[in-house]
Protein backbone atom coordinates (compact mmCIF):
# COMPACT_ATOMS: atom_id res chain seq x y z
CA UNK A 1 0.00 0.00 0.00
CA UNK A 2 1.05 3.85 -1.09
CA UNK A 3 0.42 7.00 0.24
CA UNK A 4 -2.68 8.23 -1.72
CA UNK A 5 -3.40 11.61 -3.39
CA UNK A 6 -6.06 12.10 -0.91
CA UNK A 7 -2.69 11.88 1.78
CA UNK A 8 -0.87 13.98 -0.06
CA UNK A 9 -3.69 16.81 -0.66
CA UNK A 10 -4.16 16.61 3.26
CA UNK A 11 -0.35 16.98 3.97
CA UNK A 12 -0.35 19.61 1.62
CA UNK A 13 -3.69 21.48 2.93
CA UNK A 14 -2.11 21.08 7.02
CA UNK A 15 1.20 21.83 6.32
CA UNK A 16 0.92 24.88 3.34
CA UNK A 17 3.73 25.87 0.70
CA UNK A 18 6.73 27.61 2.51
CA UNK A 19 9.78 28.09 0.09
CA UNK A 20 11.66 29.71 2.73
CA UNK A 21 13.43 27.66 5.52
CA UNK A 22 11.50 28.75 8.75
CA UNK A 23 11.12 27.40 12.03
CA UNK A 24 7.79 25.10 12.52
CA UNK A 25 5.90 25.55 15.50
CA UNK A 26 8.32 23.05 17.48
CA UNK A 27 10.86 24.82 16.63
CA UNK A 28 12.56 23.06 13.79
CA UNK A 29 13.68 24.11 10.51
CA UNK A 30 11.50 23.37 7.86
CA UNK A 31 11.15 23.97 4.42
CA UNK A 32 8.18 23.30 1.48
CA UNK A 33 5.01 21.19 2.90
CA UNK A 34 6.61 20.95 6.22
CA UNK A 35 9.94 19.04 5.08
CA UNK A 36 12.37 18.60 7.53
CA UNK A 37 15.02 16.93 5.57
CA UNK A 38 15.92 16.38 1.97
CA UNK A 39 15.83 13.38 -0.32
CA UNK A 40 19.51 13.14 0.59
CA UNK A 41 19.17 13.04 4.15
CA UNK A 42 20.43 16.23 4.98
CA UNK A 43 18.59 18.28 7.32
CA UNK A 44 16.76 21.56 6.55
CA UNK A 45 18.77 24.69 7.95
CA UNK A 46 17.47 28.13 8.19
CA UNK A 47 20.62 29.25 6.12
CA UNK A 48 19.25 27.12 2.82
CA UNK A 49 17.92 28.55 -0.15
CA UNK A 50 14.50 29.27 -1.13
CA UNK A 51 12.58 25.64 -2.62
CA UNK A 52 9.91 25.79 -5.60
CA UNK A 53 6.45 24.58 -5.02
CA UNK A 54 7.48 21.62 -7.04
CA UNK A 55 11.00 21.00 -5.47
CA UNK A 56 8.82 20.89 -2.21
CA UNK A 57 6.28 18.45 -3.71
CA UNK A 58 9.46 16.46 -5.03
CA UNK A 59 10.89 16.07 -0.83
CA UNK A 60 7.33 15.67 0.04
CA UNK A 61 7.27 12.70 -1.89
CA UNK A 62 10.47 11.06 -1.41
CA UNK A 63 10.24 11.66 2.48
CA UNK A 64 6.84 9.83 2.25
CA UNK A 65 8.55 6.13 1.75
CA UNK A 66 9.76 6.79 5.17
CA UNK A 67 6.51 6.98 6.51
CA UNK A 68 5.39 4.33 4.49
CA UNK A 69 7.17 1.91 6.35
CA UNK A 70 7.33 2.76 9.29
CA UNK A 71 3.04 2.19 9.56
CA UNK A 72 3.72 -0.89 7.19
CA UNK A 73 6.20 -2.16 9.88
CA UNK A 74 4.95 -1.42 12.99
CA UNK A 75 0.86 -1.95 12.35
CA UNK A 76 0.07 -5.84 12.73
CA UNK A 77 -3.49 -5.48 11.65
CA UNK A 78 -5.46 -4.82 8.31
CA UNK A 79 -6.07 -1.11 6.81
CA UNK A 80 -7.92 0.26 4.70
CA UNK A 81 -6.46 2.76 2.46
CA UNK A 82 -7.95 5.54 4.38
CA UNK A 83 -6.67 4.21 7.41
CA UNK A 84 -3.39 3.78 6.10
CA UNK A 85 -3.61 7.20 4.69
CA UNK A 86 -4.33 8.83 8.25
CA UNK A 87 -1.53 6.96 9.82
CA UNK A 88 0.67 8.26 7.21
CA UNK A 89 0.06 11.65 7.87
CA UNK A 90 0.10 11.09 11.45
CA UNK A 91 3.82 9.85 11.23
CA UNK A 92 4.77 12.82 8.60
CA UNK A 93 4.17 15.61 10.78
CA UNK A 94 4.57 13.97 14.28
CA UNK A 95 7.75 10.98 13.61
CA UNK A 96 8.12 7.54 13.11
CA UNK A 97 9.18 7.14 16.91
CA UNK A 98 6.24 8.80 18.01
CA UNK A 99 3.60 6.52 16.00
CA UNK A 100 5.69 3.62 16.79
CA UNK A 101 5.38 4.47 20.77
CA UNK A 102 1.83 5.69 21.12
CA UNK A 103 -1.13 4.18 22.54
CA UNK A 104 -2.85 4.98 19.32
CA UNK A 105 -0.80 2.13 18.04
CA UNK A 106 -0.98 -0.08 20.80
CA UNK A 107 -4.81 0.13 20.43
CA UNK A 108 -5.04 -0.13 17.00
CA UNK A 109 -2.54 -3.25 16.96
CA UNK A 110 -5.21 -4.72 19.51
CA UNK A 111 -7.61 -4.61 17.49
CA UNK A 112 -9.19 -1.61 18.85
CA UNK A 113 -10.07 1.03 15.82
CA UNK A 114 -12.27 2.71 17.25
CA UNK A 115 -10.28 3.16 20.39
CA UNK A 116 -7.32 4.24 18.34
CA UNK A 117 -9.43 6.69 16.17
CA UNK A 118 -9.74 8.64 19.73
CA UNK A 119 -6.22 9.18 20.10
CA UNK A 120 -5.32 11.36 17.34
CA UNK A 121 -6.99 14.05 19.19
CA UNK A 122 -4.28 13.71 22.15
CA UNK A 123 -1.37 14.75 19.59
CA UNK A 124 -2.16 18.49 19.08
CA UNK A 125 0.80 20.13 21.29
CA UNK A 126 3.69 21.88 20.08
CA UNK A 127 5.73 23.19 23.19
CA UNK A 128 3.27 22.66 25.15
CA UNK A 129 1.02 24.18 23.72
CA UNK A 130 -2.47 23.23 22.32
CA UNK A 131 -2.23 24.71 18.50
CA UNK A 132 -5.51 24.59 16.64
CA UNK A 133 -3.69 23.59 13.36
CA UNK A 134 -2.73 20.56 15.07
CA UNK A 135 -6.34 20.52 16.43
CA UNK A 136 -8.08 20.52 13.03
CA UNK A 137 -5.53 18.19 11.35
CA UNK A 138 -6.06 15.69 13.58
CA UNK A 139 -10.04 16.24 13.53
CA UNK A 140 -9.06 15.43 9.75
CA UNK A 141 -6.94 12.24 10.25
CA UNK A 142 -9.67 11.00 12.47
CA UNK A 143 -12.27 11.41 9.94
CA UNK A 144 -10.66 10.40 7.23
CA UNK A 145 -9.22 6.88 9.69
CA UNK A 146 -12.81 6.27 10.74
CA UNK A 147 -13.92 6.80 6.78
CA UNK A 148 -15.78 9.73 7.38
CA UNK A 149 -13.79 11.21 4.37
CA UNK A 150 -16.68 13.14 2.61
CA UNK A 151 -16.55 15.71 5.93
CA UNK A 152 -12.68 15.65 5.44
CA UNK A 153 -12.53 18.20 2.76
CA UNK A 154 -14.56 20.34 4.56
CA UNK A 155 -12.44 20.90 7.95
CA UNK A 156 -10.30 23.46 8.06
CA UNK A 157 -6.61 22.52 8.24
Amino acid sequence: MRASDDCLQLIRDSEGFRPKPYLCPAGVPTIGYGSTRYPSGRIVTLHDQAISEGEANAIMVASLKEYEKAVKRYVSVPLTQNQFDALVDFAYNCGTQALRTSTLLRKLNSGDYAGASKEFGKWVYANGRKLKGLAARRERERKLFMGEDKEVKDVPG
